[in-house]
């Protein structure tokens, strides 16, 4: 993620929160693909005001821990405002530098910044990196094939077939996208051998 014009900004931080969101892009819906248990160690980057977060972070418990990973200093702000006695370590990085020590978690989530990011090479090489053998990255992002708003422009946005061949040049096991929502579509694929 940079600071290029396809950055989601923290002065709009309020649309993420809107509850309206929750009938196009339900968290219940992506986390039930996600197979979240107890005692895992999930690294959610573009984390922003934990839509995510925060419901994957009662998922895991007991024993697991989320990794909140934003480049905004203000968007952590008002995650930490609202993470209570929830397991989430907050932390400025970004999808190419979380961060993070090696083979530190077991799902790495990307909502919505895949399109945002500059280098997705690098991004899969520190995804890569952090997540542990047989560890997931999860990308879920705008698909280019529906109207907007909401959303980044059409143009910004990278086809889920796109994404998931990127995936498999890299070597991972990539499972078929899947549509969420409205508006998301899932990649998902597990890390490829060291």
């Amino acid at each position: 993620m940079t600071g290029h014009d396809r950055l989601f900004r923290h002065e709009h931080a309020h649309k993420l929160d809107d509850p309206g969101r929750q009938g196009w892009l339900p968290t219940a819906d992506v986390l039930a693909h996600l197979d979240l248990r107890p005692a895992m160690v999930v690294t959610d980057v573009g984390a922003g005001t934990g839509y995510f977060a925060l419901p994957m972070a009662r998922a895991v418990l007991p024993g697991g821990r989320v990794f909140a990973v934003d480049m905004q200093p203000e968007m952590l702000a008002l995650l930490r405002a609202k993470t209570a006695d929830l397991p989430i370590t907050l932390i400025q990085g970004t999808a190419g530098h979380t961060g993070l020590p090696d083979a530190s978690a077991d799902l790495a989530f990307l909502a919505n910044v895949w399109h945002e990011i500059d280098d997705p090479n690098a991004a899969l090489t520190e995804i890569r990196r952090i997540l542990r053998p047989g560890g997931r990255v999860a990308i879920l992002d705008w698909r280019p094939d529906v109207e907007q708003p909401p959303g980044p422009p059409l143009a910004h946005r990278t086809p889920a077939g796109e994404t998931a061949a990127l995936l498999r040049a890299e070597g991972w096991d990539v499972a078929e996208p899947i549509n969420i929502g409205k508006y998301s579509y899932l990649v998902m694929g597990t890390v490829p051998a060291r």
